[in-house]
């Protein structure tokens, strides 16, 4: 008789999660507590505009191909993919515009306008970062995170010199470049990772690699239409996905989960697989006595940035955009700071808008424009209306500069999303957005452990476990833990 697993939460990590186990064998069903699934990588549709309520980059389009190949599946067969070129606009000042060519002959001719001979640095620079992407992204996040013994591994020792684990990738930017711009360009990539630049390992270069080697990627329709085929992919396989379904409750018997409570209803699996917030699920849901971690243990963990959305739909067509932009017109390290080291409210935020009705005219009507206007803030913040319209008022304000678009009169949708909406529908630990900081004392077997060695039959998936934050590493986290799970019955 097949064993049955309950999956908690329809992210990427859970949906991964379970079509991997029910490819494996098992009876899954997921319990999603919202009424959509995608976790933060919801949209939603009003007024003819649709908006990616999360997630807007897709890079590393590598480990989407390798998940559906899993399954003898190509991901063209559940959404389609445009490359982006610019990849994405940076705007350092008034006059100071870069628009980031997908063409590596053209970001080499862009480099060398900027900092005379940098193009030959900028390819030896990502020659380093692709051995990282190799062996970090194809081996070490495939890794449970479990025992050290993991790491035992030829290749992994050979190459721990150059993987740069204890190096951080602000000193090892620097050491190539020294135009402030060119700088910070190669660092924003780990800005919501979690931890300043300076106290990110180098090894994370491996991002600058995704974004100029392999490209920014746009999936026709919304980044939601990833999320749209793994459902399909999933129910193809035979999972179920009950939706407006949370779990309020936990029955512990002989150190295993007896039964759940799904909004009233009591449900007995074999096996379950948290892949909802596991702050939530281990510190309000477990009975004290079977929680791995304590409050302490959780309330010093670093975690990655929450953030503050605008999602606006706009009359008229705005110029000076492009699908992704970056405002760097602000200093880069106060900002940082202000996330990382003195958490506040930021005094002069960096900014970055998405207005994905560029590349795609499906998401917002005939002559309109949707933008996502995201602003990285620390977890944990006071989040007030009053906080909310004096960062849209000092960012429109920049915005409008910019474009010379009188955007504000042409507003005619407007929502805000921060720190009481992630905590309203998602459980989110502080607040927070991305998970958890990948710093080196926060990496593989000193993150939170997939497994809860007090409860036998519970196991944990997505960005507050192994391998980490973002879309990717989620997407693997649910197919590490499936595997994980299915290597403990064979024992």
């Amino acid at each position: 008789m097949k064993k049955s697993v309950a999956v908690i939460g329809a992210g990427f990590a859970g949906l991964s999660a379970a079509t991997t186990l029910s490819d494996a064998g098992f009876n899954v069903t997921i319990y999603e507590k919202n009424s959509t699934p995608g976790g933060r990588a919801r949209k939603f549709e009003v007024d003819g505009f649709s908006f990616d309520m999360g997630p807007s980059w897709y890079w590393m389009p590598d480990v989407f191909d390798r998940y559906f190949e899993r399954f003898d599946k190509k991901v063209d067969e559940y959404y389609h993919l445009k490359r982006l070129d610019p990849s994405y606009k940076v705007i350092f000042g008034d006059h100071d515009v870069w628009d980031v060519p997908a063409q590596m002959s053209q970001l080499y001719k862009l480099f060398d306008k900027i900092e005379p001979g940098s193009s030959r640095k900028l390819e030896k620079f990502l020659n380093e970062a692709a051995y990282k992407y190799d062996v970090g992204i194809n081996s070490l996040v495939y890794k449970p995170g479990l025992s050290i013994r993991e790491f035992a591994d030829s290749r992994l020792m050979r190459g721990l010199i150059r993987l740069q684990v204890f190096n951080s990738i602000s000193s090892h930017i620097r050491s190539y470049f020294k135009d402030p711009r060119l700088i910070q360009l190669l660092e924003f990539p780990v800005l919501f990772l979690g931890a300043m630049p300076s106290e990110t390992p180098a090894l994370y270069s491996l991002m600058n690699y995704a974004d100029m080697s392999l490209g920014t990627w746009y999936p026709m329709g919304g980044m939601h239409k990833i999320v749209e085929g793994m459902c399909r992919l999933a129910e193809e396989k035979g999972v179920r996905i009950r939706l407006d379904s949370e779990i309020t409750g936990v029955e512990i018997e002989n150190k295993r989960i007896k039964s759940l409570n799904v909004s009233g209803e009591s449900i007995q699996p074999d096996i379950v697989v948290a892949g909802a917030d596991y702050h939530h699920f281990e510190q309000e849901l477990l009975p004290e006595a079977y929680r791995r971690y304590s409050p302490g243990y959780w309330d010093k963990r670093k975690l990655a940035p929450s953030s503050l959305i605008f999602y606006l739909g706009v009359e008229g067509r705005i110029p000076g955009l492009n699908h992704h932009n970056l405002f760097f017109d602000r200093d880069f390290k106060q900002h940082a700071v202000e996330i990382y080291q003195d958490p506040a409210w930021p005094e002069q935020p960096l900014f970055y808008v998405c207005c994905s009705s560029k590349t795609d005219p499906a998401v917002a009507p005939d002559g309109c424009e949707n933008l996502f206007i995201l602003i990285p803030v620390a977890p944990g913040l006071e989040d007030t209306e009053e906080v909310r319209a004096k960062y849209y008022e000092d960012i429109l304000t920049r915005l409008e500069k910019h474009t010379g678009y009188p955007i504000r009169e042409h507003v005619v949708y407007k929502k805000s999303y921060a720190h009481k909406e992630f905590i309203k529908d998602y459980h989110a630990y502080k607040g927070n957005a991305y998970g958890l900081a990948n710093t080196l004392m926060q990496t593989a077997i000193l993150k939170p452990s997939m497994i809860n060695k007090k409860v036998s039959n519970l196991y944990y998936t997505g960005q507050l476990t192994v391998p980490g934050p973002g879309v990717p590493p989620s997407l693997i986290s649910g197919q590490v833990v499936a595997d994980q799970i299915e290597k403990s019955l064979v024992l």
